[in-house]
């Protein structure tokens, strides 16, 4: 939508927006994104960690905003102590997670008819054994229903998956850091009909 010239054949499947450590931001400004660290990653880079909304040069902003936002945080997990290993083991979670396929298993897939929030959250929870948490785009003026935008799965410092509840003194400052045009990411109701579809408009 931000970059309709520059992003003809946005992905038909679940894409990563990035590996997030809890409570913590920007923890080292010093150490830069540096592409080269990560070449060997590129061509899976550019298929599951697509930046779809800023046309750069190679396209590399998105993935520097997330080094440099969590990775930076991230590194002081020893397995995830470099760029390469920080990008690389979030493929591989990706990977192991596959949201596309448990999604398609569940007979979850997009539709312009709408699902009920609990469905989903029931379909999720029986597959992964842990409750990940959905986030939405609120319903547009005079429109009923939310639309989904971002699944969010959490782990623990192990990586192990684990339920996304806000642990004790949490603050909700790890809010969707994304913004599509003026709408931003909330957790979606339970109640409100959701939307899941094939193209955003």
């Amino acid at each position: 939508q931000m970059s309709a010239n520059d992003c003809q054949d946005p992905p038909d499947y679940w894409t990563i927006h990035g590996l997030w450590p809890d409570k913590t931001e920007e923890c080292n400004r010093t150490w830069h994104f540096n592409v080269s660290e990560i070449k060997d990653l590129i061509p899976d880079m550019r298929h599951y960690w697509p930046d779809v909304l800023h046309s750069s040069l190679n396209r590399t902003q998105f993935w520097k905003h997330e080094w440099e936002k969590h990775g930076t945080c991230a590194a002081t997990l020893q397995v995830l102590n470099s760029q390469k290993k920080y990008f690389g083991k979030t493929l591989e979670l990706y990977q192991h997670v596959d949201l596309n396929s448990c999604l398609l298993k569940a007979g979850i897939k997009p539709s312009s008819s709408y699902y009920q929030m609990t469905a989903i959250k029931e379909a999720l929870t029986r597959f992964y054994g842990v409750t990940p948490k959905i986030q939405c785009l609120p319903p547009e003026e005079g429109e009923k229903a939310q639309t989904i935008g971002q699944i969010e799965f959490c782990f623990t410092k192990e990586l192990q998956l684990r339920n996304c509840t806000a642990l004790k003194g949490e603050s909700n400052s790890m809010q969707a850091d994304l913004k599509l045009g003026t709408e931003e990411l909330s957790v979606c109701s339970d109640t409100l009909p959701t939307y899941y579809p094939s193209q955003v408009q």
